[in-house]
């Protein structure tokens, strides 16, 4: 009976695998697919979009794989060759389409190059302290104090090639200053920071391309001169400008006061200073800190209401409606709005991308096209990327573009949940606008949520599970209330009767932190993940732009490197120890798998270890390693697998802890002749950074760093130092702030996206 089966289900196997089509034929169905997929995309004129991607892959080698100054003409002639060949290849569309890619790849590369010589100014070398004498820039007004952005007229003895063209500084109590105001007095000024780990956020990159090239406080008395008569005019207007933003911050912070009231100032001018930090923590907590910062949600609301006022005044005339083209006007009036609030709100990289992609949006109206459509954001991408490849790094760009092209690539989806109800009564379609206007929001934020998901992760290690219900409860009071009450206000505000619509939009600002600390209450609002490498986050960006882009079935291809993307993202290791740039302290891993410390690293530092380590808990609460020995001259541990582990923090234990240790790590200068298998000193961390160590089982020690050394980026300073030694095992590098809090890294919201 059981041999009679056997040959059965022999004879079913074989049958099945004769109806299996040979792997040849697989292969064809496949490239007949994906041909006609192809061939749609020619059709329906969506190969465009991928000129945006391939310009930014450009952009993205000339600033991850160089090292030293790239030339600017190479790019250009490469491009040229490429762009004389495209008439060879005419009659071959696959062809012609990769050629044109490598053209706009190219073409990115230039402008990355082209951005990076724009931008050169000298960065401080090391901590200096002496007189500054400079014209403030910029001013945010803080809880304590400000910073200030100082354009350097003298720095202490240092020559012009040796001095930062603009510094960041901070004060706590000084004389009333303003934008425009010079300035003498004593600062102590150090480079900008670098990653406080391996493929953390890297200050001192964000802060060359905006021209820092130091950051520090000033200390003593601050002495206020008059300005040089031949002030540059931009400088006189950008002055101008953020004086005027601070005074209308600090008259709606007046109109309704506490944290309410820098909300409000922070929705209309993006002066952010005043808010605290547990008022940020719960706006992160909900999900919607992206509405604090001045960027695409401001922008299209702002376009929105103006487009809206300027129909509608004009539809009441129905001469001038009949005879007018009153859509096209409005959006004239709406790019003409727009372009000046994003001026006045500061002009950052966020507001400046998100106004490229409205100005992009309502000038389609004016030429009779789709406002929204994949073709359009792609222009607003090539040419954000063109005026600054550098944003293409950051949350900001990636979140903005992502969130975007989500929605675009779900508009019909999205656009088929609407009710419909012309047979109810006034209640009835009331109710049905009300319950289609919260579908659409629930939508839209799921569809933004997931096309960003990768990049917030990426960037800040958290999720925030109801941002959800964040959105869906306070989007609407922002669109209703909020905004509109904003731009009321800005209007009313020449005319001095502004303080009651402040007051009024302070009422629903406070709702909305009501609602924002109900939801940060909820048991795991904010879930921190452990870090992932540029690897996976390069999958998903693929899986989301083949997923978003095409519109043939071409674009379930994008499944597959999503997938892969989730997998190296949910198998990334943790590392046992992570060490500080200066090395003034280490984490190590204790025996319950989380954190402890040696040492004194940094707060700032040791925050964004735990975060990248998905530990949830504040830098104040993490002990020190109850099993180590220390004293004032260092301290011993015993890692894992026996091995001795000492950070050396006096040069006196150096001679000692040579000896004893496995492992050893310090600021200072090891002898040349320590007799420890890995040493980790002053000319080790001058050279490479910040470091992580695995210690695999029965293996050698895995070190990561933050950069190679002798890696040469504009944005790091050349420093003077002794040789480095080199470990004994072999060192991968990363895959890739008295003012010494370290700057903040890109939250939230920078990375605002369009909802």
């Amino acid at each position: 009976m059981g041999q009679g089966g056997a040959r059965t289900a022999g004879r079913m196997w074989v049958r099945a695998a004769a109806r299996v089509p040979a792997p040849s034929l697989w292969l064809g169905t496949l490239h007949e697919g994906v041909a006609a997929g192809f061939s749609r995309e020619v059709e329906q004129r969506r190969l465009f979009p991928w000129l945006a991607v391939a310009f930014g892959l450009g952009v993205l080698l000339c600033f991850t794989a160089t090292s030293g100054p790239p030339s600017l003409a190479a790019p250009l002639a490469v491009a040229a060759i490429l762009i004389a060949l495209t008439p060879i290849f005419a009659a071959r569309p696959v062809v012609l389409a990769v050629l044109v890619g490598l053209v706009a790849a190219f073409l990115g590369f230039t402008a990355a190059t082209f951005r990076l010589a724009q931008v050169a100014s000298p960065v401080l070398a090391r901590t200096t302290i002496a007189p500054l004498v400079g014209l403030i820039e910029a001013l945010d007004e803080r809880e304590e104090g400000a910073r200030l952005i100082v354009r350097v007229e003298s720095f202490g003895t240092l020559a012009a090639e040796q001095r930062p063209r603009r510094v960041r500084v901070s004060f706590k109590k000084a004389p009333p200053l303003k934008p425009g105001d010079r300035i003498a007095a004593t600062a102590r000024l150090l480079p900008p920071p670098e990653a406080a780990r391996p493929g953390g956020y890297d200050f001192a990159r964000d802060a060359y391309f905006r021209g820092i090239g130091a950051v520090g406080s000033l200390v003593g008395t601050i002495q206020v001169r008059p300005p040089p008569e031949d002030l540059p005019r931009s400088l006189r207007l950008a002055a101008a400008v953020d004086d005027a933003r601070n005074a209308l911050t600090r008259r709606i912070t007046d109109a309704n006061g506490g944290q309410a009231g820098a909300v409000a100032a922070a929705l209309v001018t993006g002066k952010r200073g005043l808010i605290n930090a547990e008022t940020n923590d719960v706006l992160r907590a909900a999900g919607i800190y992206h509405v604090v910062s001045i960027s695409g949600l401001h922008m299209v609301l702002a376009a929105g209401v103006v487009f809206w006022l300027v129909r509608a005044l004009l539809a009441l005339a129905p001469a001038l409606a009949l005879r007018w083209p009153i859509k096209k006007i409005a959006a004239a009036c709406a790019m003409a709005g727009v372009t000046a609030y994003c001026v006045f709100s500061g002009w950052d990289i966020a507001a400046e991308r998100a106004l490229i992609m409205t100005l992009v949006m309502l000038g389609a109206i004016l030429v009779d096209r789709p406002a929204l459509s994949m073709r359009n954001l792609a222009l607003a991408a090539l040419i954000a990327l063109a005026r600054e490849p550098d944003g293409v790094l950051g949350p900001s760009f990636q979140m903005s573009f992502g969130a975007v092209a989500g929605l675009i690539a779900c508009a019909p989806l999205i656009g088929a949940v609407s009710l419909h109800g012309q047979s109810a009564g006034p209640l009835g379609r009331v109710a049905i606008w009300i319950a289609t206007a919260i579908i659409g929001t629930l939508a839209t934020t799921l569809v933004a949520q997931f096309a960003t998901a990768p990049f917030a992760t990426y960037h800040f290690q958290t999720v925030q599970p109801f941002g959800l219900v964040g959105n869906a409860l306070t989007l609407p009071l922002v669109s209703l209330a909020v905004m509109p009450a904003a731009v009321l206000g800005i209007l009313a505000y020449p005319f001095a009767l502004d303080q009651p619509v402040w007051w009024l939009m302070g009422l629903a600002v406070r709702g909305m932190l009501t609602i924002s600390t109900w939801i940060a209450g909820f048991d795991r609002a904010t879930y921190v993940i452990p870090a992932f490498g540029p690897g996976a986050l390069a999958a998903m960006a693929l899986g989301l732009v083949t997923l978003t882009l095409p519109v043939s079935r071409l674009r379930w291809l994008g499944l597959l490197p999503m997938a892969v993307g989730v997998a190296l993202a949910a198998s990334a290791t943790r590392p046992d120890l992570y060490i500080d740039r200066e090395g003034a302290g280490i984490a190590i891993r204790a025996q319950d798998g989380r954190l402890a410390t040696l040492g004194k690293p940094p707060a700032f530092v040791l925050e964004q270890w735990l975060k990248a380590d998905g530990d949830g808990r504040r830098a104040g609460t993490v002990t020190a390693l109850s099993t180590a020995r220390c004293d004032r001259l260092g301290c011993t541990a015993h890692l894992p697998d026996g091995r001795v582990l000492a950070l050396v923090t006096d040069k006196r234990a150096l001679h000692e802890d040579c000896i004893r240790a496995d492992v050893l790590i310090t600021r200072r200068d090891a002898p040349p002749a320590c007799a420890a298998k890995l040493v980790l000193d002053r000319p080790f961390l001058a050279a490479h950074g910040a470091a992580t160590i695995r210690f695999p089982p029965k293996a050698e020690p895995i070190i990561t760093t933050a950069r190679r050394a002798g890696e040469s980026v504009p944005w790091r300073p050349v420093r003077e130092t002794v040789p480095t030694r080199t470990p004994t095992p072999a060192v991968p590098t990363a895959p890739t702030a008295p003012d010494t809090d370290e700057p903040e890294p890109p939250s939230e919201g920078s990375g605002e996206t369009l909802q």
